[in-house]
């Protein structure tokens, strides 16, 4: 079996990774892939873009390739699914119309208060509509959204309305492109956020291990958003019982709503959950695939293959599947280059990938590139920093603070100029165990 995994971040690299443990895989294509991917045993790179659908259409078709899996949110929203399926390819992923859940915060927050999904309350502007005086009305703290996609760098918590007029204005500006045409302007929300991502197709829903991303870039949860600075698996906020609330309150009457809107879903499922004091779970987002960093500490717990899962998807036996799971906690804490989330550096050499990958845990690659391509059977081939999110270091343990030590033993080993990354990933769940063994 031939399969294609479509992006180039840490996401990719794992989900390419798990696949090509697979015993029924040949090979597996990645476009347009990383130096980990390039150097991963039965994995390919092909140099087409995420976003060039026809050219990679062609790809599948040429390279007879049996499943193709989408990691990023931009092929998606632009609708790469919907042409696979016209060429006859099997895609695991949503349609362009389904995609609307992450493509507009305005749609989906139109959607969740439509079907009574727990939400925080919003208002949706455009420049033309904007209404300065409606933020002076609100309560602070306050969050402004831009609602097209930003990479996860689009979220910006505010103290003040004059703060928020000025964040919704600089979106307006163009400070991410078109994603800030229309800018979601929503109460702050407090209590405890998790990831929680399923596999779905119409009602048959499957979900996987919970996690908790760290989205600000400094420790102590402080600095400014980013898409990521690393997640920890299982998650021990979402117990037994939240696990079956958010089941029950979120994620089936989301497929359930999408199905009456005619927009029946297929494929990853990602809901940000935030955890309120009293229990409830508010949905703070959607994303249509993926978490990343999540995906990387998911999958290195996850035992069954992802082949079959997703096959499983596809043909509707969703139903008559479960996933098994290393009990182990993971932890991934992200290396980023100097400058993310804004402005990075890049071309930086990364030393240390050798001596890490003789220890245990393993080191996944985002934003990377081999110096010379053509060299990639080189033994030690030299890899350059070519991004925001460079590395995730993964770790594994009987608890989060074990799984966060072997992380932190695999980051001692590398190093380039200016990376930077958080010394406090998991730090409320290794919390919670100090507390547990305090009784």
């Amino acid at each position: 079996m031939r399969v294609l995994i479509i992006g180039s971040g840490g996401r990719e690299h794992a989900l390419a990774w798990k696949c090509a443990q697979s015993p029924r895989i040949t090979e597996v294509l990645v476009a347009p892939g990383n130096a980990g991917t390039a150097t991963e045993p039965r994995v390919r790179n092909i140099n087409i873009a995420a976003e060039d659908i026809a050219g990679l259409v062609d790809l599948a078709r040429k390279e007879k390739i049996q499943l193709t899996i989408i990691g990023p949110e931009g092929p998606l929203v632009l609708g790469i699914v919907d042409a696979f399926e016209a060429a006859d390819l099997p895609c695991f992923g949503p349609r362009r119309s389904a995609a609307q859940l992450e493509g507009s915060k305005a749609f989906a927050k139109e959607f969740l208060v439509r079907h009574k999904i727990p939400t925080a309350g919003y208002k949706a502007f455009t420049r033309d509509t904007f209404d300065p005086q409606w933020v002076h009305m609100q309560r602070m703290p306050i969050v402004v959204k831009a609602s097209g996609l930003a990479a996860g760098k689009g979220v910006i918590i505010v103290e003040s309305a004059t703060e928020a007029i000025v964040a919704a204005e600089t979106m307006f500006n163009g400070q991410f492109n078109g994603a800030g045409d229309t800018v979601v302007i929503e109460e702050f929300l407090s209590g405890e956020e998790v990831s929680f991502i399923v596999m779905a197709n119409g009602l048959q829903v499957l979900p996987f291990a919970t996690s908790q991303d760290h989205k600000r870039l400094n420790d102590g949860d402080l600095g400014p958003n980013t898409g990521g600075m690393g997640a920890y698996s299982p998650a021990p906020v979402v117990t037994l019982a939240m696990h079956e609330r958010i089941m029950r309150e979120v994620i089936h009457p989301t497929l359930k709503g999408l199905i009456a809107d005619g927009i029946p879903y297929k494929g990853f499922l990602y809901a940000g959950i935030m955890i309120a004091p009293d229990g409830t779970p508010n949905v703070l987002e959607f994303n249509c695939r993926f978490g990343d960093p999540e995906t990387q500490p998911i999958l290195s717990r996850l035992r069954s293959d992802l082949t079959i899962l997703c096959e499983a998807a596809l043909t509707g036996e969703l139903n008559a599947i479960s996933m098994d799971w290393d009990p182990r906690a993971a932890l991934g804490i992200v290396l980023a280059a100097e400058g993310y989330p804004d402005t990075v550096r890049t071309g930086d050499v990364i030393n240390g990938l050798a001596k890490a990958a003789l220890q245990p845990g393993k080191v996944f690659h985002g934003g990377t590139s081999l110096k010379n391509k053509d060299n990639h059977d080189a033994l030690h081939p030299e890899i350059l920093t070519s991004g925001g999110r460079v590395l995730c270091a993964v770790g594994l343990g009987t608890t989060v603070s074990q799984a966060q030590k072997q992380a932190h033993a695999l980051v001692k080993n590398l190093h380039w100029q200016g990376m930077q990354y958080r010394q406090d990933i998991g730090h409320r769940a290794i919390a919670r165990e100090r507390d547990d063994a305090t009784y």
